[in-house]
């Protein structure tokens, strides 16, 4: 990598860093969110390089803080989703079990539905198991795991002034 690449070392949680000193924004799908080192290019065609000491989940409208001054506002992309709708609330749960059974991550819509990325075995599996399957064009915020911490319903990392942590 270019030694003169601008580099995003912390991520801010989505309103706790200064808006005022955004720079820039970057459109992300659910998989390229789960990163510690790589070369990205903001929405206006600017390479930089996201360089976190571990693995981080980024989520909706987090800001990577950029090396010198500047926040890159993360953004969730619009992808192609299966949606499982359940008849009810028990099977709902067990729509929910078999897939968090196969660790895949799952966002709950309402009270009747998961949304997860459209996988053939997995929408086997869901049409298997009863579920109405549709396909959607929406951004992924799945649930952030038991061991997330705080607000799993957006992210998973807590809240504080500088970085956040698993």
């Amino acid at each position: 990598m270019a030694d003169d690449l601008k580099r995003a070392t912390a991520i801010i949680p989505s309103g706790y860093w200064p808006a005022a000193q955004m720079v820039g924004t970057v459109t992300l799908i659910y998989a390229d969110r789960c990163r510690r080192r790589i070369r990205l290019t903001d929405d206006s065609g600017k390479p930089f390089l996201l360089d976190l000491d571990r693995p981080m989940r980024l989520a909706d409208g987090d800001g990577l803080q950029l090396m010198g001054h500047g926040f890159i506002k993360v953004v969730a992309a619009v992808e192609t989703l299966l949606e499982a709708r359940a008849k009810d609330a028990k099977h709902l749960a067990r729509l929910a079990w078999h897939v968090g059974n196969r660790h895949t991550a799952a966002e709950m819509v309402g009270d009747s539905a998961l949304r997860l990325v459209d996988d053939v075995v997995l929408r086997a599996m869901l049409k298997g198991l009863g579920a109405e399957l549709t396909t959607v064009q929406a951004p992924f915020h799945p649930e952030g795991g038991a061991y997330a911490g705080g607000d799993t319903t957006h992210h998973d990392h807590e809240h504080g002034p500088h970085t956040h942590t698993h």
